[in-house]
């Protein structure tokens, strides 16, 4: 904002720096306007990793932002129309065919920020043919990323490499692959209920707020870009490793904002953080964790027969109807190989019947049949516990006040 003062008879206007909390709390309260979202923590979330799409230049790696729900009509489309009108140079991707969308990415006008519905097309039950673009959105999240296509120029086939680093936001219905999941801030959007109130949205009636705020994040991330490219913000307790990777950016916006957004950042961090790790699991994880209640330290050692038995009765667990059919001995020992464990042949006497699940002859006195034994599952178990970090979502949650 300019400030006037008088010199030797003369009115000079002396424009200086506006103050970013007030940027960036007019940036969350033009988005509360038209979102209704599942938490603070996911509005501070959303509104930082808005200030990050400015600062591309200066990240390692830049998280994607995810907003996903169960079904339809939950707000998550709207949620990228607005990110729309605050992000620099904004591509909505449904509609784009992957090779323009590969040249947006690699255009020497700067780096896009992809604003990409409908995700569950790509990843979802719904896909067909879309290699190129799962590879792109896979790839793109660390800075130098290319990705690789194969051109026909005339008689001769050629490996094209294709810049894929850039901003992007998605919006679907289900989940996504591990592979973007966990390198993505996610915000589980729900449908309205009806006390929640929002002002409608009309594109002709806001753009020109929206794209004042988004010209002013550019003009304020042209100031800081020196520091947020040295900047390492401290981490919350238990945010390492990959959530690491995703937060960093978003931690050292808030930083750079300043007043109360670095503690809103954090706590915003754990809660969602905390609430991605008590999400679904994966099935690997999951069968290891129910793999605890059968292989005990008073059972140690158990038939693959009697251990399938086991998982097939666990009522909230799919190892009775997995694609319409229950798990198999090859399918169980198939999916444990990739953690390293492997069935061995185990001796069983007649007093371990109900552990082997077999019937013994009249005079049999032992029998050696496939099975797992539990010391060949203590490794697993520590480096894939399946289980949320320490602290819950709902007291880092409870610690959020109000807007900022």
């Amino acid at each position: 904002m300019p400030k006037t003062f008088k010199y030797e008879g003369e009115h000079i206007e002396v424009y200086e720096p506006e103050p970013p909390t007030q940027l960036f709390t007019e940036l969350h309260a033009f988005l509360g306007r038209f979102v209704v979202y599942p938490s603070e923590d996911a509005r501070i979330a959303h509104t930082l990793w808005i200030g990050h799409a400015h600062l591309m230049d200066a990240w390692e790696s830049t998280p994607r932002i995810a907003f996903l729900s169960p079904e339809a009509k939950s707000g998550k489309t709207r949620a990228l129309e607005i990110t729309e009108l605050l992000v620099p140079r904004p591509i909505m991707a449904v509609n784009v065919s992957p090779a323009a969308l590969f040249r947006m990415v690699g255009s020497e006008k700067g780096l896009p920020t992809i604003l990409f519905d409908e995700i569950d097309t790509v990843f979802g039950p719904k896909a067909k043919e879309n290699e190129e673009l799962r590879g792109l959105l896979n790839a793109g999240h660390r800075r130098g990323a290319k990705t690789y296509r194969c051109v026909v120029l005339g008689k001769k086939v050629k490996i094209e490499e294709i810049p894929a680093y850039c901003a992007v936001a998605l919006a679907g219905i289900g989940d996504l692959p591990e592979t973007i999941l966990t390198r993505s801030v996610i915000v589980r959007m729900r449908r309205r209920a009806p006390g929640e109130q929002i002002k409608p949205f009309r594109r002709r009636l806001y753009e020109k707020e929206g794209t004042t705020i988004r010209d002013r994040l550019a003009t304020w991330a042209q100031g800081v870009l020196a520091q947020a490219t040295d900047a390492w913000p401290e981490m919350p307790h238990g945010i390492e490793d990959r959530d690491a990777d995703v937060w960093e950016p978003l931690l050292t916006v808030a930083e750079l904002v300043r007043g109360t957004w670095p503690q809103k950042a954090r706590v915003a961090a754990v809660a969602l953080v905390a609430l991605l790790k008590e999400s679904t699991p994966s099935l690997g994880v999951q069968l290891l964790h129910d793999l605890q209640d059968i292989l005990t330290e008073q059972n140690e050692r158990r038939s693959t027969a009697v251990i399938l038995k086991a998982l097939h009765e666990k009522a909230e667990s799919p190892w009775a109807d997995i694609r319409g059919k229950p798990l198999t001995d090859r399918g169980l020992a198939n999916r444990l190989r990739t953690y390293g464990i492997k069935s061995k042949d185990l001796r069983f006497k007649q007093g371990d019947a109900n552990a082997a699940g077999l019937t013994f002859a009249v005079g049999e006195t032992e029998k050696v049949v496939k099975g797992y034994e539990r010391g060949d599952f203590l490794d697993a178990w520590k480096r894939y516990p399946g289980a949320p970090p320490d602290g819950s979502a709902t007291s880092a949650t409870s610690a959020t006040g109000s807007a900022p």
